[in-house]
């Protein structure tokens, strides 16, 4: 059986190859795509707006991130987390209402889990942090392949 330690273009996987990555997730108030550039300007406004209500928010321990930075940097590292999602490396996803970026959600390898998970919701969405947190906690439990994930409770 494949599993997180295979090899994916010369990338470590974070599923098996066979798995179908959800491409979409419907929630209560929201929906996932997978975040991309098209997402830029929305995405860095939701964050800029946000940052002391994310480094609150339950998985953002450290105070390093977010940082503030330029709409052309955080182009940047959407490009990174669209390739990371191509390769099957890590999978982050536009969490949206309507056209509106109300926060992030990121499936990423752990060392002690099969994924590590977080996400933020801005801050002039902050009654949703709970409300997404459950919802996308049953969508790792029903529509991913993993037994263990680290995700901080709100």
């Amino acid at each position: 059986m494949a599993g997180p330690h295979d090899t994916y273009h010369g990338h470590m996987s974070l599923v098996a190859d066979d798995f179908a990555v959800p491409l979409s997730f419907e929630g209560p108030g929201f929906r996932l795509e997978p975040l991309g550039p098209q997402h830029n300007e929305r995405d860095h406004e939701a964050w800029m707006s946000s940052i002391e209500h994310i480094r609150g928010t339950p998985g953002f321990p450290d105070g390093a991130w977010p940082l503030p930075m330029t709409v052309e940097s955080n182009l940047a590292d959407l490009v990174r987390h669209a390739k990371d999602f191509e390769q099957r490396a890590g999978f982050t996803y536009s969490m949206l209402d309507g056209d509106d970026v109300i926060g992030c959600v990121y499936i990423y390898p752990s060392h002690t889990a099969d994924a590590a998970v977080s996400s933020w919701v801005r801050a002039s969405r902050a009654e949703m942090d709970v409300v997404t947190w459950r919802a996308i906690c049953s969508w790792l439990d029903t529509d991913w392949p993993f037994t263990a994930v680290e995700y901080e409770a709100r």
